[in-house]
């Protein structure tokens, strides 16, 4: 597999000395050492997705049963007990994160 990049405005990239963009070091992969925006200039995680996304495949999360071995049941009155002691709280997300997230119901 090729991957080809082509930037809207190549003068972005004029500075060769900052190469983010490199091969990965599992065949076929690229890495950047960076974080990536897409439909956003300005991405404030890894990865920043401002639209819709589509996945043709699995989508791996450490949350993820596939990653976990040792699986067992758990005594539920001890659960419960701890349950009682965690803070619960409500909150409203801030309106400058909502509009950019495309959130309607703060």
């Amino acid at each position: 597999k090729k991957f080809f990049f082509q930037a809207s405005n190549p003068g972005q990239f004029e500075n060769d000395s900052d190469v983010l963009w490199q091969r990965g070091h599992v065949p076929e992969t690229i890495a950047y050492h960076g974080r990536v925006g897409i439909n956003t200039d300005a991405p404030d995680e890894a990865l920043v997705v401002c639209g819709n996304a589509k996945v043709m495949g699995r989508v791996m999360h450490p949350s993820d049963s596939r990653a976990k071995q040792n699986i067992r049941e758990v005594d539920t009155h001890e659960q419960l007990r701890r349950i009682t002691q965690m803070r619960l709280v409500e909150y409203d997300y801030k309106p400058e994160f909502a509009s950019v997230m495309g959130i309607k119901e703060t």
